[in-house]
């Protein structure tokens, strides 16, 4: 029979749209997504005095660090189930709550051991803070509008790390490392005011009823995840592979990996929907976000050791000298948030590895005696390289997924974006240690009586010092101060190579680019 000319010439229903501005939503969701990244970083530069408040030794008070980032990790993966299960609305400001908990008791802390607890529920409040944030944005903008969403939310996931640390250095000298944790009270109020009064759930959230719990398959996840954590944390700290506990952690990690995959992909309701990784552009992306994972925090981590421990610079100085990059992001999120949609944005993302490049091989280019502003300027570069490669990823991951999809792909997204953070730094601090130790050796192969340049300077060195130390003491000391100069060029060589090989990685992810697909499913389009 023939269809009904309205019906037939019916349009298709329309996308959802939130009540109140997107702008109003944007602001509240940042808020709280600000408060938690940022709070991943702004405690580092606080662990000496934390250790020294609770007399613990370094490898005790890194566990402040390890723990928040384990319980993180392990419910990142699960916000799109959890937020299907009670609501996304709810679930932000259930998060948001244990998480300026969380905090109040991290700042009064009588000792290390509840520290950690608070720590590890600061982790399970937050760990879903950014994929929720992210889901929210892209369901509140219409799909031509996405890019500037994505801009938006690059500005706390990018800017707050790199802010973190000159932060958390000026509060922790002039007030206490407890108000690095206080300072998420007032933040977090305001977030959940604006949480209760702006945002909304979606249809098809609403619609769905609860359902049964997939403990198999979330016991698997929190036993990969969270062996995979630790053994990228303490890994250098007991030589990796040479300890047996390394290796029982890697398998056992390796096997619940295994476990969890075949159970997510034959259960009827899995608590991490693996089956959004059919879509190329989202698998792509996921693959292309643990790499600049590793990139990003890659970089973000050696560079205030760098200027620290070689350059000497105080902790106020080198985040004066790292926060330039913030500026950076800043400006290029603005920009980007513009261009996504106008041009092919696998143009933007190659441009955006290019000047991570760039930035890469700048840095490796410096010595002992770089100046300030030649720091400044490479971190602006590198900064402005960030939101062009996260913004047009993440909005081209995101484009061909329908909305219902969302939350599942954030919380995966975000993870690995986390994992290739952790997987770096672990590289990176590796590769920098060892780098050193075989520089070290290469450069003393040259400390021999039978180098001429070795034994010039050796006499002057001795004839400077000897009115003042003597002739006997006055060759110690200058044998001291070589050594102590040999460990610094050492250091400084293995720096320079980990740069280089940041530069490196980004450069290889340039044909990554494109195999994305181009352009962008209209709305209402299926997914393939």
């Amino acid at each position: 029979m023939r269809q009904p000319a309205a019906a037939a010439g019916a349009a298709p229903p329309a996308e959802w749209q939130p009540t109140a501005s997107p702008w109003l939503i944007a602001v509240a969701v940042m808020l709280a997504t600000f408060m938690e990244v940022l709070d991943t970083s702004v405690a580092n530069v606080s662990l000496p005095h934390i250790g020294g408040s609770f007399a613990a030794t370094p490898e005790e008070a890194t566990w402040v660090l390890t723990s928040y980032l384990v319980s993180n990790a392990i419910v990142l993966p699960t916000t799109g189930w959890l937020a299907g299960t009670i609501g996304r609305k709810r679930l932000l400001i259930i998060c948001i709550l244990i998480f300026t908990g969380a905090s109040a008791l991290c700042g009064a802390a009588a000792s290390l051991r509840v520290l950690i607890g608070a720590r590890i529920a600061q982790g399970i409040g937050g760990g879903a803070l950014q994929p929720i944030a992210q889901a929210i944005l892209m369901e509140s903008f219409p799909p031509a509008r996405r890019g500037v969403a994505m801009a938006v939310f690059a500005m706390g996931i990018i800017v707050a790390p790199i802010l973190g640390p000159t932060l958390g250095g000026f509060i922790t000298d002039e007030y206490s490392w407890r108000w690095v944790f206080y300072i998420n009270l007032p933040v977090g109020a305001v977030a959940i005011l604006m949480a209760q009064s702006f945002i909304e759930d979606p249809p098809y959230i609403r619609r769905k009823s609860t359902r049964r719990v997939d403990y198999l398959g979330f016991g698997f996840m929190a036993i990969f995840l969270g062996t995979l954590q630790l053994v990228l944390d303490k890994g250098q700290e007991d030589d990796w592979f040479q300890a047996a506990w390394i290796r029982w952690f890697v398998a056992i990690s390796a096997t619940a990996l295994v476990a969890f995959i075949v159970r997510e992909l034959t259960v009827h309701e899995p608590i991490v929907d693996l089956r959004v990784l059919g879509d190329r552009n989202f698998a792509v992306g996921t693959v292309m976000v643990t790499v600049v994972g590793m990139v990003l925090y890659g970089t973000t981590a050696m560079l205030p050791l760098f200027l620290q421990t070689l350059l000497g610079y105080s902790a106020v100085d080198a985040g004066l000298a790292v926060s330039p990059r913030g500026l950076g992001a800043l400006l290029a999120s603005m920009t980007v948030g513009r261009l996504v949609g106008r041009l092919d944005n696998r143009l933007l993302m190659t441009a955006g590895f290019g000047l991570m490049a760039l930035s890469g091989f700048l840095f490796s280019g410096m010595n002992l005696d770089v100046a300030m502003t030649n720091v400044v300027t490479t971190n602006i570069v590198n900064g402005f390289a960030n939101p062009l490669v996260f913004i047009a990823m993440s909005t081209t991951s995101m484009g061909t997924l329908r909305n219902e999809q969302m939350g599942n792909a954030t919380g995966i997204y975000n993870l690995m974006r986390n994992t290739g953070a952790s997987i770096g730094i672990a590289a990176m601090t590796t590769l920098l240690a060892r780098g050193a130790q075989v520089h070290q050796v290469e450069l003393m192969a040259h400390v021999t009586p039978f180098d001429p340049a070795y034994r010039l300077w050796l006499d002057r060195t001795t004839q400077d010092l000897a009115p003042r130390l003597g002739a006997v003491d006055a060759g110690t000391a200058a044998l001291g101060l070589l050594y102590d100069t040999v460990v610094r060029q050492a250091t400084l060589l293995a720096y320079l190579d980990n740069f280089r090989r940041i530069s490196v990685l980004a450069i290889l992810c340039v044909p990554l680019v494109f195999l994305f697909r181009k352009g962008r499913v209209r709305r209402g389009e299926p997914v393939h």
